[in-house]
């Protein structure tokens, strides 16, 4: 996830769909893969998605409770990712040895949740409230704090945040598209996919 700096957020109407998307993202050299609970049957999509693509790596997001997160690992999640902080959800977690990160805003609470022992702490919404700026300013006090801002980064946006400090970022619709693939533009996302991933490169080679 380090390495590659992207971490696409897949929300899909089915197990099939999840599918055709997950192997869109892989084409374009994105085989980190973040798959929303809010996506009906979520945990045997990940089952399904562990089975059909071994190389992958799958993880949960918007897990709220130690029990989904508990449910996820066992079908297969190699990570969790939660929009907000729940100690008990980090401590089954770490049990499992299985990465996390919590959710987070503040100051206040991405300490919180480092010190709770979340491995990454994902900044969310991190576009409503100043984006990369916002970013750069929490790392400065915080630079031993692994940071991952989800909502509000886009292709256009993706660079900033690497820039100002983002250990990677968390894309949802801008990257993948399920509009497109249900209107037969896969390779709209596999060079999406592309696209991000040079982004995050050359912001890298940079700094």
């Amino acid at each position: 996830m380090r390495e590659l700096g992207v971490v696409p957020v897949v929300r899909a109407s089915s197990g099939q769909e999840a599918l055709q998307l997950v192997q869109s993202l892989r084409e374009g050299g994105i085989d980190v893969i973040e798959l929303t609970m809010t996506v009906p049957g979520a945990v045997e999509i990940i089952r399904e998605l562990t089975k059909a693509q071994p190389h992958a790596l799958i993880g949960a997001g918007t897990v709220l409770d130690p029990e989904t997160a508990r449910a996820c690992i066992l079908a297969g999640a190699k990570f969790v990712v939660s929009p907000a902080t729940d100690e008990a959800t980090i401590t089954l977690c770490r049990t499992y040895g299985v990465p996390v990160m919590a959710g987070a805003l503040t100051p206040t609470e991405v300490v919180r949740a480092w010190r709770a022992g979340s491995d990454m702490v994902k900044v969310f919404p991190c576009g409503a409230v100043g984006g990369a700026s916002y970013l750069k300013a929490l790392k400065a006090p915080l630079p031993q704090i692994e940071l991952i801002p989800t909502g509000g980064v886009s292709l256009e946006t993706a660079a900033d945040f690497i820039a100002a400090g983002a250990s990677a970022v968390g894309a949802g619709a801008d990257l993948v598209d399920a509009k497109k693939l249900r209107s037969g533009e896969p390779g709209y996302i596999t060079d999406r996919a592309r696209k991000y991933v040079a982004a995050v490169a050359a912001a890298r080679s940079k700094s």
